[in-house]
């Protein structure tokens, strides 16, 4: 059984708790956030950079949101399978604003999540947006920028 990154299992967390936030946003996002890392096996410190992926998705998710309108043609937004319009998210606040990461890394990323938490349709679905957003980016597919 192959050994999943550290990366990898803080994205399946902020991919959890975006989506929780999804079926039942919170009032008070601290909170909810320090109940939701209490429950997990490790310590907080670790899942750093899946706070700082649900802090981007929520802080941008109207302009996320208006990136998947726009690729998601002949789609009706409100019926985009909410585990898939997470994934998305995450997948397009990475593309956007994390120039830390390289965007072929976060396509590839969201396609193994979609694999992993949806419908055997959505890895078509989710890559087909994100390919067509891969078109728009202005910097190496392959490569991470210096922050």
């Amino acid at each position: 059984m192959p050994r999943i990154s550290k990366r990898r299992k803080n994205r399946v967390t902020a991919l959890q708790f975006l989506y929780a936030c999804e079926l039942n946003p919170p009032d008070d996002l601290e909170l909810h956030l320090r109940l939701f890392f209490a429950g997990k096996e490790r310590e907080r410190s670790y899942y750093g950079f899946a706070e700082e992926l649900i802090y981007g998705v929520l802080e941008n998710q109207e302009s996320i949101d208006g990136q998947i309108k726009t690729y998601a043609e002949n789609w009706d937004f409100d019926r985009i399978a909410k585990m898939d319009l997470t994934i998305l998210r995450l997948a397009i606040h990475e593309l956007v604003n994390r120039l830390d990461i390289p965007p072929i890394v976060s396509i590839n990323e969201a396609i193994d999540l979609s694999k992993q938490f949806s419908s055997p349709d959505s890895k078509r679905f989710i890559n087909g947006i994100l390919d067509k957003m891969k078109g728009t980016i202005h910097r190496p597919l392959r490569e991470a920028v210096e922050r």
